[in-house]
Formats: structure tokens, C-alpha cells, sequence
């Protein structure tokens, strides 16, 4: 019988291996402990707005190449919507000023020189400091690298940056900004054009990817949470879930694509990041206005970025353990204050859901990064895939995506 590859999570890690690993014609199997697939990047029908939403907003780049891979591959290219140019709406609560971030698509960053298209109050050469980031040293955190003060720190770098990594910046491992601006604002605008899915991410992510595994005989097995791995003294010998013991041939392999926490519950002597941050996400149920931007950047509020769907506005917060003992109602009429000023809709609170994720991604500190697994393992046939793996970049979709394609590559080799 010919090899299997038995993939442990249908999380977006999972069915990227997987979607990678069928379109090589290998024998997949795919198992999810959830009912649903998707893991934290899903779509649900939210019973209390009577809409579908999203688990969390999530932002993604122009230059995001293995997001951008995956979405063809699953025929859901035109699933994430954006400008034609790269272009970022600010408004700045402390002074009621808006503008528009615009950098040129080479990545030869004239644009620094007009005012028009960069933070208002700022000058060409305060924008150098951030290059300091592309050669930070190993261990060494943004604070220890860049100067984390002044006007372009508050209105520019510290939201961006604590958007990318999820945590307060100046704490962060400056290789890991150093990564995401290497391969989005330093490579040109043409590679950090902000891309939303605004049919939700189950439509851009999760459902085409199913249907696409279905048409290739891939049927994933939903409720099948894996209670131990059977190990020998080379590799994994059998998967035992609750029902149902699969014992593993000499060319079986196995990838898991399961949060960190359970990893090491799995798996022997592993090493995960095992401090977190969390994320907050408000979805109000009420249309945007005319001429509302897709994404706006809000500073000098509670709300850090707002998104504009056709049916609601989202309000996403990073960092947010402050947040997440906060009295519900209390903090849905803060949020949304500020999005009525922000939009110029009415201050009356439309209905609204609050959803937090206490442990959203790794905190992307040195410490915690330097605790990231490599997809390899020391079982000759079990892998690993995951934001939380080594993947060179903070707890993203990319890096997601990136993990599940190692794993496929070293799986299916």
C-alpha cells in the first residue's frame, strides 16, 4: 500500500499542508477535533447579530506570497479585496486629523520626500531609523533597536507593529519586525497593499479549501481528537483517538497542525512558546457609510484598526490582555463611541458581539522566539506545522500558510 500522510488539524496550517500535499497526488488523511474546520481563522453565523462573522479580523499584504499561493491553489484568489495602490486611512483621535499612508510601488522609497503621502508632521530622514530593524541582531528587541519615541513612533510604527506581532513593540524581538518589513514596506508598496477578506475568512480560507480536498478524495474526519501519539524508538507507531486506534505503516508520515499547548502534550520533550497574548474583536451590526475606507488606522484610541463590511463594522485590538476581564456592555459603548466618530454614524449603540481570544498568538518576544520547534522533529516521520513553529515571522496567516507548506515539503519528500 502506498504512503499515507495523516495530518492532525484542520486549522489553516493543516489544510494548507494538506491542499500542498494533494496537489503532489500523495495520499492524505485529515483529521479535526472540532466539528468545524478552520481553527482560529473561521467564519460562524453569530446568533446574537444573526450575521456571519468572523473568529477575528485579519489584515493581510500584497507581498504575503504563500497566502496568495494557497488562495489559487483553492480557486479563492479573488477572496481578498483591496486598493489598486498601497494606501492606508489614518485618523488621529488627538487632533481629529485624518490622512493617507502612500508608499510607491518600487522599492526605492521616494514617497518619503512628499508630504502628502507620509505621517503628517514628519520629515524623510526620520523614517531611516526603522531600517535598523533589517539587520537586528539575534535575542535583541525592537526597544534596543530603534528609537520606540516621538511623532512617527506613536502615529505610525508602534500600531503597526504591534498589529504584525501582538504585543506592546518595544518589547518584541526586532528579527521578527525586522522580517515583516523586509518582506512588505522595504520591498516596495506593491508588496504591502492591504488585502481584507471581506466575504469572511471561511469564504476566502476555509471552504474552498474543503471543497477542493473533497474533489481529491480527501474527506477530513471532524470530532477525532488525538489522545496520544505511539511512539518507538525511531518514529510514531500508531495515533490513538478516543474511538479508534490507526496504527501507522514504515511510510506513514504524520503531521500535526495543533495549537502549542497540545503539541507538547503530544509529543515528548517539546519545547513551545508558552506565553501568550490575546486579541480583541467588536463586530457591530450596522452598514458602513458612503465613502467609508475598507480599513482605517485609528490612533490615540482604544480602537486600533477599523473594518468595513457590507454588513457591519469590526474593531480589532491587539495586545489586549487588559481587555479581557473588562465589563462587556461597558466596553462595546467605549469601542463604539469611537467608531461613530470615526464614521459619522449615529452614537446609539447598534447590536454588537465582542469576541476574545485570550491566547490569540505566541507573545513574539526574544525569549518566546527563541522556544519556536522547526517543522523537523527527532521522529524520523512526524512534523510539525503551525504559527508557533519557526517560521521566521510572528503568529500570522502567512506564517501559518508558510508552516503548512514546510511540513508538506519535508512530509511528502
Amino acid at each position: 500500500m502506498s504512503e499515507t500522510i495523516h495530518i492532525i488539524g484542520a486549522g489553516l496550517a493543516g489544510l494548507s499542508c494538506a491542499v500542498r500535499l494533494a496537489d503532489e497526488g500523495k495520499r492524505v488523511r485529515l483529521y479535526e477535533a472540532a466539528r468545524m474546520a478552520g481553527g482560529r481563522c473561521r467564519s460562524y453565523v453569530d446568533a446574537t447579530l444573526g450575521l456571519t462573522i468572523d473568529n477575528g479580523n485579519h489584515l493581510l499584504l500584497s507581498g504575503n506570497t504563500a497566502a496568495r499561493d494557497y488562495g489559487a491553489r483553492i480557486g479563492a484568489s479573488d477572496a481578498l479585496v483591496g486598493p489598486e495602490q498601497c494606501e492606508f486611512d489614518f485618523l488621529d483621535f488627538e487632533t481629529g486629523r485624518r490622512w493617507k499612508l502612500r508608499p510607491n510601488d518600487s522599492k526605492l522609497p521616494w514617497w518619503v520626500f512628499f508630504a502628502d503621502r507620509r505621517v503628517p508632521g514628519t520629515g524623510p530622514l526620520d523614517y531611516l531609523d526603522a531600517g535598523r530593524l533589517l539587520f537586528a541582531k539575534q535575542g535583541a528587541t525592537i526597544g534596543a533597536t530603534m528609537r520606540c519615541e516621538g511623532l512617527l513612533w506613536e502615529k505610525l510604527w508602534r500600531p503597526v507593529m504591534l498589529s504584525a506581532l501582538n504585543i506592546e513593540p518595544s518589547e518584541a524581538a526586532a528579527t521578527l519586525a525586522g522580517a515583516v518589513l523586509r518582506e512588505t514596506l522595504a520591498a516596495g508598496g506593491a508588496a504591502c497593499r492591504p488585502l481584507v477578506a471581506k466575504g469572511g475568512l471561511g469564504h476566502a480560507f476555509i471552504e474552498p479549501a474543503l471543497r477542493k480536498l473533497q474533489a481529491q478524495g480527501v474527506e477530513p474526519r471532524f470530532g477525532a481528537r488525538l489522545r496520544e501519539i505511539v511512539f518507538d524508538g525511531e518514529g510514531a507507531r500508531a495515533l490513538r483517538f478516543a474511538d479508534e486506534e490507526i496504527a501507522l505503516g514504515d511510510q506513514d508520515r504524520v503531521v500535526l497542525a495543533v495549537p502549542a499547548w497540545i503539541a507538547e502534550e503530544l509529543i515528548p520533550g517539546l519545547v513551545t512558546p508558552d506565553d501568550h497574548r490575546a486579541i480583541l474583536n467588536v463586530h457591530f451590526k450596522i452598514a458602513p457609510p458612503p465613502g467609508q475606507p475598507l480599513l482605517l488606522g485609528m490612533v490615540g484610541s482604544l480602537s486600533e484598526w477599523l473594518f468595513a463590511f457590507d454588513d457591519r463594522l469590526s474593531v480589532t485590538i491587539s495586545g489586549a490582555d487588559r481587555l479581557m476581564d473588562a465589563p462587556r456592555e461597558a466596553l462595546a459603548e467605549k469601542i463604539w463611541a469611537e467608531v461613530a466618530t470615526a464614521s459619522g454614524l449615529p452614537r446609539e449603540l447598534p447590536p454588537w458581539q465582542i469576541v476574545k481570544e485570550k491566547r490569540a498568538t505566541f507573545a513574539a518576544t526574544p525569549a518566546q522566539e527563541a522556544r519556536r520547534p522547526g517543522a523537523q522533529t527527532q521522529w524520523r516521520n512526524l512534523f510539525l506545522a503551525g504559527d508557533w513553529t519557526a517560521t521566521g515571522l510572528p503568529a500570522t496567516i502567512e506564517g501559518t500558510i508558510r508552516s503548512g507548506y514546510k511540513a508538506a515539503a519535508l512530509a511528502g519528500a
